[in-house]
């Protein structure tokens, strides 16, 4: 985040000459709200003299950088104001300050911390700030940063350069899905590319599984028309206080962007209105209780994922090198050969923090900060299993002791923020380091010992109704998970299979994994088979696209099949259920097993029965690229 993208000429104030250290904070705050970024100036410098009295953001050397985070600003900003004759600012080294920099932050986030890193580090030269002292106006001084900004940041300064050479953005869009990998960039790109086709400039940042990418910023938000967040799980939302906005599914992004860029043009889309550090990705267009439950469990799943699929992984390679070696399958693999052991034991330490991570981001999705230390603690104490008879470990709840820890933890933190909020403004320094963890851990570890024997009963009797489940029904169970990864192919019923399947692979049983992920591949190779093999009956460009498929299906990233389903769901989807119902059978028939949670062919190696397992995604495959062919019209040209 840019300097001079924070930093108004409205909000620099050269050569003043205030007479106390309180006087220049007043002056400070006077120019944030000039700048127009703070909605109450009385609790924002609460918030400021809260922060000093903790102690002096005086850093010596003449430089000052009073900040807080408030409820009360609307977008992250910053004013300057040069004191030539310096002022008492009650530094380390007792020196005068004579450049101080205010940073006004969100309640949420940690946006001034990255803009105090950022000044601390150009300030550090000590030419750079005897320009700055000798600015003759507002502009100059702004120049001054641009500058050094772009000589100490030259990547940054070429993608400004870019930026500015366009015209602003009419339309900006947040894209995120639970996993961040496909999703995500479909959804940014079908907007901007719907923008281009509108006339209309379109910019969208990507909340991916790599961090947040083409980041919007606050110059392009106060110019833009409007904003469509078009996200599955949390995003961070103060920014957009003030600007209209259309908070809606990521899939929304994909199927409709039009119609979204136009809503927001028209000027029919709601002002937003943010309501401190718990606001979600709402407006006015308010989401129901179901909607706002999905997205808080698809933002523990999302940051669940990585644990996962790496723990997985290794735990998977463990058993194959054991196998290659000849060990005895006696049940203790990963012990036979070093090898085998390192790559299980590095597996299991990452494996082991998948329930306690899942329940904490359940838990921060919900709370913001406050709840993720009782989301982890709750986690922990699941895959524990502490009761009040024995806290050492009793009776292990697992997957679903997780989901409970996560949802009940957040929902308690939020309650006890309201309780909070009536106690005298002076203690809200310690309410985040002191009272909020230490009688929300007190709560949690109540509740986890109370139902941990309750939530275990339960796990236990799902892990063994799955493996006491007989041919048939697994086959049928089988069908039924293959086939939701195929409904909405990234969505609710996707993700529930996945969940499930993760589930089982925590509790021992490895085969729902192998439906799971076979009904997965599925959709995007029988989309790419009948683009090959019925061309008649795709567009040109739906068949220049097809090929992609392949690696997208051999990647186990069923979204690649969206597009096609979007055009023609009422034929493509259910060809695509059917042939995936038939892989995921298949797998249970077959008596496959798949210990790696993610993958796709690049984990068959780890996959027990591999060649049938081979054998079931062709057959599927096959059946959906059939069905394709008979269901689809032909093109007309």
């Amino acid at each position: 985040m840019r300097i001079v993208d924070l930093l108004k000429t409205d909000s620099i104030a050269l050569n003043a000459s205030p007479a106390t250290k309180t006087e220049a904070i007043d002056m400070l705050v006077d120019l944030q709200v000039k700048s127009g970024n703070i909605a109450d100036a009385d609790a924002y410098k609460k918030g400021i003299l809260a922060r000093e009295e903790m102690g002096s953001t005086a850093v010596g050397e003449g430089i000052a950088i009073p900040h807080a985070k408030s409820e009360a600003v609307k977008v992250p900003s910053l004013a300057a104001m040069t004191v030539p004759a310096g002022v008492d600012y009650e530094a380390l080294d007792e020196q005068p300050s004579n450049l101080l920099f205010m940073i006004a932050a969100p309640n949420d986030g940690d946006v001034h911390l990255e803009v105090l890193s950022r000044l601390m580090t150009i300030l550090m030269d000590e030419e750079f700030r005897g320009k700055l002292l000798a600015a003759k106006d507002a502009k100059e001084f702004l120049d001054i940063i641009d500058a050094t900004e772009k000589e100490k940041y030259p990547e940054e300064a070429t993608v400004v350069a870019e930026a500015k050479s366009e015209a602003a953005f009419r339309v900006l869009a947040v894209t995120a899905c639970p996993t961040g990998i496909a999703h995500t960039y479909m959804a940014a790109e079908a907007l901007e590319k719907a923008g281009k086709k509108l006339g209309i400039t379109v910019k969208a940042e990507t909340n991916g599984s790599g961090g947040a990418k083409n980041v919007l910023t606050a110059k392009e938000i106060e110019e833009c028309d409007g904003i469509i967040v078009a996200a599955d799980k949390s995003v961070e939302m103060s920014r957009f206080d003030g600007k209209k906005l259309i908070a809606t599914k990521v899939s929304d992004g994909i199927k409709k962007p039009e119609e979204l860029i136009n809503k927001i043009v028209s000027g029919d889309a709601p002002v937003y209105k943010h309501q401190g550090a718990k606001a979600d990705a709402s407006s006015k267009e308010t989401e129901g209780f179901g909607r706002k439950i999905y997205k808080h469990l698809m933002n523990g799943v999302s940051n669940m994922l990585p644990f996962t699929v790496a723990g997985g992984i290794f735990i998977a390679l463990a058993f194959l090198i054991d196998t290659i070696a000849g060990a005895p399958q006696d049940g203790n693999f990963g012990t036979y050969t070093a090898a085998a052991a390192f790559f299980k034991n590095v597996g299991g330490f990452a494996f082991n923090f998948m329930v306690p991570v899942l329940a904490a981001f359940i838990a921060k999705s919900i709370a913001d900060r406050p709840g993720f230390l009782v989301g982890l603690v709750g986690g922990y104490m699941a895959t524990l299993g502490c009761t009040f008879a024995s806290i050492g470990g009793d009776i292990p709840s697992g997957f679903l002791g997780a989901l409970f820890a996560g949802f009940v933890g957040g929902y308690l933190m939020l309650g006890l923020e309201k309780l909070c909020d009536k106690m005298p403004d002076a203690l809200n320094g310690i309410k985040p380091v002191l009272i909020y963890p230490l009688v929300g851990l007190g709560l949690i570890a109540v509740v986890m010992c109370a139902v941990n024997p309750f939530m275990g009963m339960l796990n236990t009797a799902l892990a063994d109704f799955l493996t006491n489940m007989g041919g048939s029904s697994k086959i049928l169970l089988g069908c039924v998970l293959g086939a939701m990864m195929s409904i909405d192919m990234g969505g609710p019923f996707n993700k529930a299979a996945y969940v499930f399947g993760t589930a089982a692979i925590a509790s021992g049983n490895y085969d729902v994994m192998a439906a799971v992920m076979v009904g997965g591949m599925v959709p995007p190779i029988a989309i790419a088979l009948a683009t090959t093999f019925f061309k008649n009956k795709f567009t040109e460009e739906e068949r220049k696209s097809g090929p992609v498929n392949y690696i997208m299906g051999l990647s186990f990233i069923t979204e690649g099949a969206i597009p096609y389903a979007a055009a023609d769901p009422l034929r493509v989807i259910p060809s695509c259920m059917i042939g995936a119902g038939v892989a995921g059978a298949l797998s249970m028939a077959f008596n496959c097993t798949l210990m790696a949670p993610h993958g796709g062919i690049f984990v068959f190696a780890v996959v027990g029965n591999w060649p049938f397992y081979l054998l079931a995604l062709a057959a599927g495959s096959i059946v959906g690229m059939l069905l394709l062919g008979l269901l689809k019209k032909k093109v007309q040209k």
